[in-house]
């Protein structure tokens, strides 16, 4: 259960990632962007590669908040203790 509710937070973060890198890199230009101040060094593809996984990292924890918030009651309240066992 735990994969299936795996790949249901990385799969669709992993299509939207896909979809938010050809939109924003279809606007902005790697080389013209600055950090602090300074032009960037990395060469185009790291920027694409970097901004991918940050995009991924953002949708995939949109993606379990709500899986988390999907969940029911009853998987949220139920422990790997007995119930009377529970503090």
């Amino acid at each position: 259960m735990l994969a299936r509710r795996m790949m249901w937070i990385a799969w669709p973060a992993f299509v939207m990632a896909s979809v938010m890198e050809v939109l924003v890199f279809a606007v902005v230009d790697p080389q013209s962007l600055h950090w602090f101040g300074r032009p960037l060094t990395m060469s185009r593809e790291a920027v694409y590669t970097l901004a991918f996984f940050v995009f991924w990292l953002l949708t995939m924890a949109s993606s379990a908040l709500t899986a988390l918030l999907a969940m029911s009651p009853f998987d949220v309240n139920r422990g790997p203790s007995p119930v009377d066992q529970r503090p």
